[in-house]
């Protein structure tokens, strides 16, 4: 039979380290057993005008108005410009942060890491290289392990083979994130099962094959699929064939009861829209192993990485951030499994000159409390991503949600607050754990790191207001 393949071509989103996206997506992060508060928000269209269309208003005729864009981050150039204000210092900022870091609210422990990402001085610090739960800013470590071990354009395959039984096709999962059984998924693109089952089945009519027997080979994932959270709304059970995230609804984002066979529901799904495109397929899918050597009928590939790792930072996506670690893992040549991901990430992070001592990398999510690292570990990958030499890890920066307009910071430091859209970070919420990792535009101009790391809060909301007044603070300081 020949080979088809079908390649779903998508864009990552490219967006400038600097520029301020409008755009009005939203997010869901960690929970912690289910009883932290959700970081909810669903994702939404983007705007070239900067803002979100809210309709339109009187006057406006039949053009819709764009919501406020933020100002501008860097002064105008030119004659006549505004004198460039001078540059954050290591005094103004301790001056700055100290008092706020003395907050009760943020917990019993705290550390704090600021560094200039041109320069990689550390302007500030506070317990920086002590290790602590990171709950989701893990998230910025397993992207960059990511990207450096695969690559920002790398794609993940899903296939279907000629099975070793007369008339057997199988379905083999890569472990695509992105992979969705919808005819539009309402993610974003990505892999396809419907233009997969629609290649397949003009292969099998070219081949005169009007009816197969269908399994279903999710094998490459190796070892427990639950995450050591147990059953929970925030991640599906951790397979190498998953269609829209094991979701049974058009949810992308947001807490969620999912399926508890993620690969046999795919596989089913697969069958049925074989049946649509007039192949009988008999009996009910099996697993089944691939042949070695297999040559694909079709195949279906993923959104490249590097909006893999956008979507997953934006979105605090941990379906995406488990699947990363499995592909860290393989392209490590370790099993793809929750301790052969978390020894490569550990490995690939070490090879970009990343001090991991005292880290621990249980899980890619950042669900799992043993997670352990240090600011100083994030604002070292925030300043690598930064690195003209280092463009590979750029989508660690463009991912991160923007203060006041996207993702988990869409409702924080927003609306008037002045540090809105200057602020790009990663959040992170566990109960009586809440973090706060990203990157910073100051008064000059100069693009900063920074990483605020709590525990033992006992008011998460109140916490995550004392970290979007120290970011705010790195963003105004003297």
């Amino acid at each position: 039979m020949p080979l088809i393949k079908t390649w779903q071509l998508i864009a990552g989103s490219a967006v400038a380290g600097l520029a301020l996206s409008a755009a009005a997506v939203t997010a869901s992060g960690p929970w912690d057993s289910g009883q932290r508060k959700a970081e909810r928000d669903r994702a939404a269209s983007q705007s070239l005008t900067g803002g979100a269309d809210h309709g339109g208003g009187p006057g406006s005729g039949t053009f819709p108005q764009a919501a406020p864009s933020a100002p501008g981050v860097l002064g105008a150039i030119g004659p006549g410009a505004p004198r460039q204000a001078a540059a954050a210092t290591p005094e103004g900022l301790a001056a700055a942060l100290r008092p706020l870091l003395a907050d009760p609210a943020l917990g019993t422990v705290r550390a704090a890491s600021v560094v200039d990402t041109a320069t990689g001085r550390v302007l500030y610090e506070s317990g920086a290289r002590e290790a602590m739960t990171p709950a989701s800013t893990i998230k910025i470590a397993t992207a960059a392990a990511a990207l450096a071990a695969l690559g920002p354009e790398h794609r993940i395959r899903t296939a279907v083979v000629p099975g070793a039984a007369p008339g057997q096709v199988i379905l083999v999962g890569g472990g695509d994130p992105s992979l969705t059984a919808k005819k539009k998924s309402p993610a974003g693109s990505g892999g396809s099962l419907v233009a997969l089952a629609a290649d397949t089945a003009q292969a099998l009519k070219a081949a005169g094959t009007a009816g197969v027997s269908l399994g279903y080979d999710d094998s490459l994932y190796t070892g427990p699929v639950r995450h050591p959270i147990g059953d929970n709304p925030n991640i599906a059970p951790v397979t190498a064939l998953t269609a829209d995230e094991g979701r049974p609804d058009d949810s992308t984002s947001g807490p969620v009861q999912r399926t508890g066979d993620p690969s046999g529901d795919a596989a089913r799904a697969f069958a049925a829209l074989l049946t649509e495109r007039g192949i009988q397929v008999n009996g009910a899918p099996a697993r089944a192993e691939a042949p070695d050597g297999a040559q694909p009928l079709a195949a279906t590939q993923s959104t490249p990485l590097a909006g893999l790792v956008e979507r997953m930072l934006t979105n605090s996506d941990n379906d995406i951030a488990e699947a990363l670690a499995r592909q860290t893992a393989l392209a490590s040549g370790l099993p793809a499994s929750f301790e052969g991901g978390e020894k490569g990430v550990t490995a690939r992070l070490a090879a970009l000159g990343v001090d991991v001592s005292g880290s621990r990398f249980a899980d890619g999510s950042g669900l799992n409390r043993a997670d352990k690292v240090s600011t100083g570990l994030l604002t070292d990958l925030l300043a690598k991503a930064a690195d003209p030499q280092r463009p590979e890890l750029r989508p660690v920066l463009t991912g991160l949600p923007v203060a006041g307009f996207t993702g988990t910071l869409r409702t924080r430091n927003s609306g008037g607050a002045p540090a809105a859209g200057l602020i790009r970070a990663k959040t992170g919420t566990l109960t009586g754990v809440n973090s706060l990792a990203g990157t910073v535009v100051d008064r000059s101009g100069r693009l900063l790191a920074f990483a605020f790391l709590t525990a033992g809060s006992t008011d998460g909301p109140t916490a995550e207001k004392g970290l979007d007044k120290l970011a705010a603070a790195v963003a105004a300081a003297p």
